[in-house]
């Protein structure tokens, strides 16, 4: 999954702006809880269980966005439908949106609670630096922590599943999932947190994130091709 990696470094940073790649310790601390979930006994018959409601919290979600004004309904409704039509399981959705929703982050925390397992904020280790480079506020980089490992919990349930409907080849993200975590890392930043997260920023951070929390999963990975089960059968 090179081609997420490898930006460039813009320089110093500037007051107010957000750095643009992981340290170096998180990746590898992501990287070892990831190895570790992969482990978990999974219950297909209750991860399915919740979808009707996963998906209502999403349309609550885009309804919440459209009625704010501006054309932040517009921009994740259409990023969502992209990832709906690729059959991207609704929880993963769901997972990236709860870093600025708070229902979405519920009914996450509901879906770990059904499968018996404790929430991303009870595993990750607070003190951990998340962003290389410059110290974010401590609540800051825990809710960061809790989303990133959040999503690697998600990821652990159906991986293939996940990978496939997100994955163009077996090394090229589509890029409706990479610009709907920009969209969601900048609200994030602006509304929540008060900070600035210009797209130049954004687009190598939400990368760097999305590279770290697909990579443990991406080994055994290969993204089936079009017609080959219909060969196998012949």
């Amino acid at each position: 999954m090179s081609e997420l990696g490898g930006v460039d470094i813009f320089g110093p940073e500037e007051d107010g702006k957000v750095s643009e790649a992981l340290s170096e310790e998180a990746k590898e601390r992501f990287a070892a809880s990831a190895k570790a979930m992969k482990q978990l006994k999974r219950d297909e018959k209750r991860a399915k269980k919740k979808d009707t409601q996963v998906a209502q919290t999403i349309i609550q979600f885009l309804n919440s966005t459209s009625g704010s004004g501006g054309d932040d309904g517009t921009k994740f409704f259409v990023l969502i439908s992209k990832l709906v039509a690729n059959n991207c399981p609704s929880i993963f959705i769901l997972g990236i949106l709860s870093l600025i929703n708070e229902e979405c982050q519920k009914v996450v925390q509901e879906y770990f609670e059904e499968h018996e397992e404790r929430s991303a904020h009870e595993i990750v280790d607070e003190n951990m630096a998340l962003v290389k480079g410059q110290e974010l506020q401590k609540e800051t980089n825990r809710k960061l922590i809790d989303w990133i490992t959040c999503l690697q919990m998600i990821l652990t349930h159906d991986p293939e599943k996940i990978l496939d409907s997100l994955m163009l080849d077996d090394k090229h993200l589509d890029g409706s999932v990479l610009q709907l975590t920009i969209f969601v890392l900048q609200d994030f930043f602006e509304k929540k947190e008060s900070k600035t997260l210009p797209y130049e920023k954004a687009q190598p951070l939400t990368a760097s994130i999305l590279q770290t929390i697909f990579d443990p999963f991406l080994k055994n990975f290969k993204k089936p091709v079009l017609g080959e089960g219909e060969k196998e059968e012949e």
